[in-house]
């Protein structure tokens, strides 16, 4: 957490504490909250009183550690609740967000390269799943499926960057690769679709719809998407080998 060690607390607990207040770093954490978090909707009578040995413990693995920041105290008490106060750069969701904001913004202004590279190192910051070796309440489960959905939108708008950028090639073994993990996901589909198709792979970019249009059939009992369709046949007639790049919602 200060970019020169690693520290996880010992006991479940207190890692799944820590983990709440990093969540939500620099805002208060209520008591409300850590009970929620710790024990749902069935909490011990004596719950606050034990969060608040929870909170005690980690205070001290704190100082342990010598963990601060350069203001004081790192773990401050306030009215109901805690803060855990942190510097924008030593978190590295916070990091993600600023990069991924301004990978964004490039895209939109038409800087491609520029968005490509930031957002590449948006993800990079990536090194598996979101508090993996972390118990979770309901709370932290909710933090993990929306840092997830951050990632995969990351991934969106990186992709869109290099097919801007005419990387069609490279992209395809990704492309196959997200496909198979997010089979639903009629975007990446898409995706890969036009990737192939405009690197001189026209029969994959068919039969790559054929396996979609099944695998939406058999699993949600659907067809596929207006866009797919639109795209199947734009194959069928022109190839994709000339003309502006297709865009699909995503």
């Amino acid at each position: 957490m200060n970019g020169e060690r690693e520290f996880t607390p010992r006991t479940p607990k207190v890692c799944q504490v820590l983990a709440l207040l990093l969540s939500r770093a620099n805002r208060i954490v209520g008591f409300e909250s850590l009970i929620e978090e710790l024990w749902g909707e069935d909490p011990p009578k004596t719950a606050q009183s034990t969060a608040q040995t929870y909170i005690y413990q980690l205070r001290k693995a704190l100082e342990r550690e010598r963990l601060a920041t350069p203001a004081g105290e790192l773990l401050v008490t306030k009215p109901f609740g805690y803060v855990l106060q942190v510097d924008g750069d030593q978190l590295d969701a916070y990091v993600f967000q600023r990069m991924l904001a301004e990978g964004r913004k490039a895209l939109a202004e038409g800087r491609y390269l520029e968005a490509s590279r930031q957002l590449g190192r948006a993800l990079d910051l990536w090194t598996g799943p979101p508090l993996a070796n972390v118990s979770q309440g309901s709370l932290l489960r909710a933090y993990r499926v929306h840092r997830e959905e951050e990632r995969l939108r990351a991934v969106e708008l990186r992709i869109q960057a290099d097919v801007l950028l005419g990387r069609h090639r490279e992209l395809v073994g990704e492309l196959k690769a997200l496909a198979a993990t997010y089979p639903h996901n009629e975007w990446f589909h898409a995706q890969l679709i036009s990737a192939l198709c405009r690197s001189g792979r026209r029969s994959e970019a068919l039969h790559a719809y054929r396996n979609v249009r099944s695998i939406l059939n058999q699993d949600l009992g659907i067809d596929p998407s207006r866009e797919l369709q639109d795209l199947h046949q734009a194959i069928l007639t022109t190839g994709l080998d000339t003309g502006p790049e297709l865009q699909f919602a995503g």
